[in-house]
């Protein structure tokens, strides 16, 4: 573009103008070397991030999700920097700052930040993404899940509230998610044919619940249930659970159609778990629980993907990973046995 076609605003007053005319030369030089685009001299983070996410089609509770992020961990930072200023050295320094002792939201907050100036490059606004820090938007689990055994999944279930005993054995069994689980109505349960039919979740990201379906197709999804679990299942929606198809399966309180919190929730399977000697088990560790279970069954990585709702393979070779170390631990003890038994 001819420099006569464009104008270029300065980001600041300047003190003389020998310092103005400095900064337009420079500016001029990096725009003629394709290193700098006209408009992010003067559009700011905060300005091209709220176009980013305002432009974005997104899941309810996604986009509360990066709102919250935008407003809690990038706006103090970068809301006033210039997409042009923002340099791999400046990113660098705020990173390692960045939300100590929280490694999961951490990786999370830089994946955003590294997303919008992805987008700010392809559209020619910078001349490269300054997101450099290798392995920072990735982090790994600071302790492994440990699944829960038979006997302790029987325990827990033996100590929770009878209204919960479903919830928790679905939760394992059909490896569900919380949000999965609690927004379950009568009509997504059919008994005669043994399905649950998962097509929404519940999230709590504003403290209240948000339905909305799945965020990938994969997580909508029809999840076989074991066949011993359809009698206590049957029982539970005859004495449990309200009339009408919409009738929510564990509701915050019986005759209510409020679907059950996480935080509410907490008590009783706190209880239940220190009960089984579990203190440590999540809801998730549930969904683990059945995920590695199903492996060692001989499901294959397809399989396990249709049922717990996963969109890649990396998640369901993992739960096939700890259904083979639990098989050696189960030889090695086996093994053992033997070596007595002879001497």
């Amino acid at each position: 573009m001819p420099e006569s076609e464009y104008s270029i605003t300065a980001p600041d007053t300047f003190g003389t103008k020998a310092q103005a005319t400095a900064w337009l030369a420079k500016q001029r030089t990096l725009i003629g070397e394709g290193k700098v685009n006209p408009t992010a001299i003067v559009t700011t983070f905060g300005e091209y991030a709220s176009m980013w996410l305002a432009g974005r089609e997104l899941k309810v509770s996604t986009r509360t999700l990066y709102t919250r992020q935008l407003s809690r961990a990038l706006m103090p930072t970068w809301a006033d920097v210039r997409l042009a200023e923002i340099t791999p050295a400046a990113v660098r320094a705020w990173h390692a700052t960045l939300l100590p002792g929280r490694p999961t939201e951490r990786a999370h907050v830089y994946a955003l930040l590294r997303t919008i100036l992805g987008t700010a490059h392809r559209d020619d606004l910078i001349a490269a993404n300054p997101c450099r820090v290798s392995g920072a938007g990735s982090t790994k689990r600071a302790k492994p899940i440990r699944p829960a055994s038979l006997a302790e999944l029987e325990a827990i279930t033996a100590a929770v509230d009878e209204r919960f005993r479903p919830m928790v054995l679905l939760g394992a069994w059909c490896a569900l998610r919380f949000g999965e689980v609690t927004e379950l109505r009568r009509a997504d349960v059919d008994v005669t044919s043994g399905v649950l039919r998962i097509r929404r979740g519940v999230t709590w990201l504003t403290g209240a619940p948000v339905v909305d379906t799945p965020k990938t197709e994969a997580g909508s999804r029809d999840v076989a249930i074991l066949p011993h679990l359809l009698p206590m299942l049957a029982t539970h929606l005859r004495q449990h659970v309200a009339r009408g198809p919409d009738a929510l399966l564990f509701p915050l309180e019986e005759g209510q159609n409020v679907q059950l919190s996480p935080h509410r929730f907490r008590t009783p399977f706190n209880r239940a778990k220190a009960a089984a000697g579990r203190p440590d088990l999540t809801f998730h560790g549930l969904r683990h629980t059945g995920a590695v279970l199903a492996a060692a069954s001989g499901a294959t990585v397809a399989e396990l993907m249709a049922r717990l709702g996963h969109t890649t393979p990396t998640m369901a070779m993992k739960y096939q990973h700890a259904a083979a170390d639990r098989d050696r631990v189960i030889a090695d003890a086996l093994s053992d046995l033997a070596v007595a038994a002879r001497a």
